[in-house]
C-alpha cells in the first residue's frame, strides 16, 4: 500500500501543472509538460480533462520519443489507448518483449485490463491517449525496472 501510495504521490506532484483549464482546445493549445517520474525520461505528457490522481474519469495524452520503452507494468484500473500519431507498441507479459508486441499506428486503439501486466515500445515519435477511471497509478513488475527509483 505504501508503494501504490508514493507512486500516486509522484504522479501528482508531475502532472499538478498540466490539468487542463479551457475547454474545448486545439492541438495547438495543449500543455505539455514533462512526464511523471514513474515514466522513463523523454517523454511529456498533457492532461486533457479530469484529474488522473482523482477517483474519477480522466485523459491524458503521452509524446514519446522514437525508441521510447516502458518495461511491463500493470494499473489497477483498465487503461484505454488510442493512437494518435506513430507506431506504438504493446504485448501482454511479466517482461517487454519486441517480439510478442502489436503494433498500433495513428487509429489504433488497445485495452490493458485493470491488472494486467503489459509493456510498450515506440518505433517513430509517437502520440497516444490514454482514458480511463482514475486514480491512475504504475506498479511496475520488476521494481528495478521503475524509472522513479533510479
Amino acid at each position: 500500500m505504501l508503494k501504490l501510495a508514493s507512486v500516486l504521490a509522484l504522479l501528482l506532484v508531475g502532472t499538478a501543472p498540466l490539468f487542463a483549464d479551457d475547454m474545448p482546445m486545439n492541438a495547438g493549445t495543449i500543455k505539455w509538460g514533462p512526464a511523471p517520474a514513474v515514466l522513463p525520461a523523454g517523454a511529456e505528457l498533457a492532461v486533457m480533462a479530469g484529474d488522473p490522481s482523482k477517483d474519477d474519469a480522466f485523459v491524458l495524452r503521452l509524446k514519446m520519443p522514437a525508441g521510447y520503452k516502458v518495461a511491463a507494468h500493470n494499473h489497477p484500473t483498465s487503461e484505454f489507448v488510442t493512437v494518435l500519431s506513430g507506431n506504438f507498441h504493446i504485448g501482454m507479459g511479466d517482461k517487454l518483449d519486441e517480439t510478442k508486441g502489436t503494433e498500433l499506428t495513428a487509429g489504433g486503439f488497445g485495452i490493458a485490463p485493470a491488472g494486467m501486466n503489459h509493456f510498450a515500445w515506440t518505433t517513430s515519435d509517437t502520440i497516444i491517449q490514454v482514458h480511463g477511471d482514475g486514480p491512475f497509478t504504475i506498479s511496475y513488475v520488476n521494481p528495478a525496472d521503475d524509472p522513479s527509483k533510479k
